[in-house]
């Protein structure tokens, strides 16, 4: 098995810091999902896969299997993959060598922390194995010295994920955003809602 050294997945990191090199703003966020959105659309209508533009093969598979650990589907909503978060961080690596220093060297600390636990990468794991590792990255409080630079990494791969899901169309169905509609009769708050608020109207 060719592995990736601790040495190799830090000097990545020090060369870009996580906090630093994974930010964005607004308006690449958008850029992105629209880039990101058109071409999955693309590669549905070919029915082909999407070929990611900076991620190697491993790269994206490993990404595929954390976003949707992230955000899984459930009787709501798709899940991330469904909503097209792993083609949306393809295009916000592009031409973004710090975030792909930092991204790449993330991803290789993951695959680093199962091959001394379990000797295999993460995409190779069990599932089980997986939310073990993760269980140990998810929680900043918690991070010790060894893992510290693997928490930050999972902390900012996260707001990335919320990020590409929520500004996805999938991500706004969840949300059930409607905007301002007009109502032509207010019957009231829902009873519904009011009994999970624990409230109620008083009676006249």
């Amino acid at each position: 098995m060719n592995t990736i050294t601790r040495r190799t997945a830090l000097k990545a990191f020090a060369s870009a810091p996580v906090a630093a090199a994974m930010a964005w703003t607004p308006a690449e966020a958008d850029q992105a999902q629209r880039r990101a959105q058109q071409a999955k659309t693309d590669a549905d209508r070919q029915g082909t896969p999407y070929q990611p533009k900076f991620f190697t093969a491993h790269e994206y598979a490993t990404v595929a299997v954390l976003v949707d650990l992230i955000i899984p589907k459930d009787e709501r909503s798709g899940s991330a993959t469904d909503a097209g978060v792993p083609e949306f961080m393809d295009f916000m690596m592009i031409d973004q060598p710090r975030r792909q220093t930092a991204m790449r060297g993330g991803l290789a600390m993951i695959d680093r922390l199962c091959e001394q636990r379990f000797d295999k990468r993460f995409a190779d794991c069990a599932d089980a194995q997986r939310r073990t590792v993760l269980d140990d990255l998810a929680f900043p409080a918690k991070a010790t010295p060894a893992t510290s630079q693997a928490v930050a990494f999972f902390s900012s791969f996260r707001d990335l994920t919320a990020s590409g899901f929520w500004s996805s169309k999938v991500g706004v169905d969840d949300l059930r955003y409607i905007g301002n509609t007009y109502v032509r009769e207010w019957k009231g708050c829902p009873d519904e809602a009011l009994k999970k608020l624990g409230v109620s109207y008083e009676a006249d």
